[in-house]
């Protein structure tokens, strides 16, 4: 009975203790931070005064570049569900493209089968097979042209948005060294 009294107060002992030996949660991130931008105060400057260099130096880059990380973040998101939203369309568009070939082809097939050989039905049945495969070859190329353009939209879209954050981290980052600090991104 003692040794199981033992080991109960042993694991008690050792969970209690696992659960105060967790490292306290991480301080929350300065405003370079959240951006991938690292400062770091060369003359002593308090946390609270670099938070307020911070706050100026961020207003001053997007005054001056005309861009807001946090904005372009946004729009980049809404530039990416557009894009799936654009591929998607572009694979449902073309439903039923090999039907609508088959009728025309057997219309012409059915035109031709008469004149040539006096049987409408057979050169309906040849005309409606040609015009289904033409038609899904000619939707299938139309789909990948279409999906090849929204991608590279998405692409170029993708690497505006790269620059001008970029823009906007080496203004910040003027600001700042202007104000005693050493930046680096």
């Amino acid at each position: 009975m003692n040794i199981r009294i033992t080991i109960a107060v042993g694991l008690i002992s050792a969970v209690a203790g696992a659960a105060l030996a967790q490292a306290p949660p991480a301080p929350p991130k300065t405003l370079a931070a959240t951006i991938d931008v690292y400062v770091f105060p060369t003359e002593g400057q308090t946390p609270e005064q670099q938070s307020t260099d911070e706050a100026a130096c961020y207003n001053w880059a997007v005054q001056n570049t005309g861009t807001d990380p946090f904005q372009l973040q946004k729009q980049a998101e809404q530039a990416q569900q557009q894009s799936q939203q654009a591929q998607q369309e572009i694979a449902a568009a073309g439903q039923g493209a090999g039907v609508k070939g088959a009728v025309g082809g057997a219309a012409a097939g059915a035109l031709i089968g008469e004149i040539a050989s006096d049987d409408a039905g057979k050169g309906a049945a040849y005309g409606a097979a040609a015009g289904a495969v033409v038609a899904r070859r000619r939707t299938k190329r139309a789909k990948a042209d279409a999906s090849q353009q929204v991608e590279q939209q998405s692409q170029q879209a993708q690497q505006a948005t790269a620059e001008q954050i970029e823009n906007f981290k080496k203004a910040f980052s003027v600001c700042l060294e202007g104000k005693k600090y050493l930046v680096k991104f």
